[in-house]
C-alpha cells in the first residue's frame, strides 16, 4: 500500500470539555475515535502521525469573526451573559453557555488551523481534525452547536496563501456559514450536499443559491430528498461534484465529514451507510490534492465513530474494504450486531423510495447543470 503523510489532530486537552449533558452535540466522539483507531493500530501505520491542536490566535479568529462577537463568547463562558450575547445566538438551546465554552471552541477550531498549516508547510498530504467542522457559525452569530467557524477560517488562511480552495461539505445540514462567507468570491468554491432545506435546519442551500458577483457559480448546493440512499448519492456526486472539481482544479480540499447523513441519525432523515463516506474520501484522494478533513455533525455516536474511523483508514491508505482483517472493528466498537469491520452493511431500498429519490435528484442535477456548469465551461 502507498504510504501517505497524514496527521491525526487530537490531544487529551481537547477531551476535557463537553457541552451540557442535555445537548445532542457530543464532544466525546473524538476521544472515542482516538481510542478505536489506537486499538486497531490505525494510528501507527507508516506515514501517520498524531499532533495536538494549537488554540487559534485571536488575530486569526478575527479574519472571520468580529471582535465584539469573540468578546461576547469569552465573557459568557466566564459567567457574564447578557441580552446582547443572546442576540448573537449565545445561550440558545442549540448553542448553550457552558464552562470552558470559549476555550473549547478556540482549541477545537485551532486543530483545523493546525491542519491547514501542516498542509501549507508541505509536511502533510492529509490531516484530520475530528473535533472540527463548525460550519454554521457566522461572523457575529452562533448557530447549530457552532461557535467558531473553523472551516471558514481554514479556507480563508489557505486562500490568503494563494491556494485555490475547494470546500466540500457532506454533513447532512447545509454548510451555510461557509457558503455565505465566500458567496461573492471565486478563490474558494463551496459545494454542500445536504438534506432538503424544506425538511431540515438551517433552511438554506437551495440549488438556485449559486453565489453572486465574482462568486457566481462558485457556490454549489445539492439538496437531497428524504430517504436518499448510497447509490443515488454517489450517482449525484459523480454527475455534479466530480466534474466541478476537475473544472475548478483546486490546489487543496477542505472536507467537512459530518456523519449525520447516515441512516438512523436522530436529527436527520437520509439513508446512507458509511460506505459512501469511504467512497467520497477515496474520490477526493484520486485528484491528488492535499486534503484537510474535519468532523462535523453525527448524533448517533457509535455510527459516527465508525464512519470517521473508516474515512481515516481510507485517508492513510489502509482501508481493506470488506476484508476480514478489519473484522475486529465490530468488536472494538462494542457492536454485537455487526462484526464485519468498519464498513456498514448495504441497506435494502424499497422500489417506491428508490423511484422517488432518483426522480427528485435528477431534477436537482438538471438545475445545477443549467445554472452552474456553463460558468465553468461544462
Amino acid at each position: 500500500m502507498e504510504t501517505k503523510r497524514v496527521f491525526f489532530i487530537h490531544s487529551s486537552e481537547v477531551e476535557q470539555y463537553s457541552y451540557p449533558a442535555d445537548c445532542p452535540f457530543n464532544t466525546d466522539r473524538a476521544a472515542q475515535l482516538h481510542k478505536v483507531l489506537g486499538s486497531m493500530g490505525l494510528l501507527a501505520v507508516p506515514g501517520a502521525e498524531q499532533v495536538a491542536p494549537v488554540a487559534a490566535e485571536r488575530a486569526i479568529l478575527e479574519k472571520f469573526h468580529t471582535a465584539r462577537y469573540l468578546s461576547a463568547l469569552e465573557t459568557a463562558a466566564r459567567g457574564r451573559w447578557d441580552i446582547d450575547a443572546l442576540g448573537m445566538g449565545i445561550g440558545t438551546l442549540d448553542c448553550p453557555v457552558f464552562a470552558g465554552m470559549y476555550d473549547y471552541a478556540v482549541l477545537a477550531s485551532g486543530g483545523t488551523l493546525t491542519g491547514a498549516e501542516l498542509i501549507l508547510s508541505g509536511r502533510a498530504e492529509a490531516a484530520f481534525n475530528p473535533s472540527g467542522g463548525y460550519h454554521h457559525a457566522r461572523p457575529e452569530l452562533a448557530a447549530g452547536f457552532c461557535y467558531i467557524n473553523d472551516v471558514a477560517l481554514a479556507c480563508t488562511v489557505l486562500a490568503e496563501a494563494q491556494k485555490r480552495v475547494l470546500y466540500l461539505d457532506v454533513d447532512v445540514h447545509h454548510g451555510d456559514g461557509v457558503a455565505y462567507a465566500f458567496y461573492n468570491r471565486p478563490d474558494v468554491m463551496t459545494i454542500s450536499l445536504h438534506e432538503d432545506p424544506k425538511t431540515l435546519f438551517p433552511g438554506t442551500g437551495f440549488e438556485e443559491e449559486i453565489g453572486e458577483g465574482p462568486g457566481e457559480g462558485y457556490c454549489v448546493n445539492v439538496p437531497l430528498p428524504v430517504g436518499t440512499f448510497d447509490r443515488a448519492y454517489m450517482d449525484t456526486f459523480e454527475a455534479v461534484v466530480a466534474p466541478l472539481i476537475s473544472a475548478y482544479n483546486p490546489d487543496v480540499f477542505v472536507y467537512e465529514l459530518g456523519a449525520d447523513a447516515l441512516a438512523g441519525d436522530p436529527l436527520a432523515h437520509l439513508y446512507l451507510t458509511n460506505n459512501v463516506y469511504a467512497e467520497i474520501t477515496g474520490r477526493l484522494l484520486d485528484f491528488g490534492r492535499p486534503t484537510l478533513m474535519t468532523g462535523g455533525g453525527g448524533y448517533n455516536v457509535r455510527n459516527t465513530v465508525r464512519a470517521w474511523a473508516l474515512a481515516w483508514s481510507v485517508l492513510c491508505g489502509r482501508d481493506a474494504g470488506a476484508d476480514m482483517n478489519l473484522a475486529l472493528g465490530g468488536v472494538m466498537l462494542q457492536s454485537t450486531e455487526w462484526q464485519g469491520g468498519l464498513r456498514d452493511r448495504e441497506l435494502p431500498v424499497p422500489d417506491d423510495q428508490r423511484k422517488t429519490v432518483e426522480r427528485r435528484l435528477r431534477a436537482t442535477v438538471d438545475v445545477i447543470k443549467t445554472k452552474v456548469f456553463p460558468i465553468h465551461g461544462l
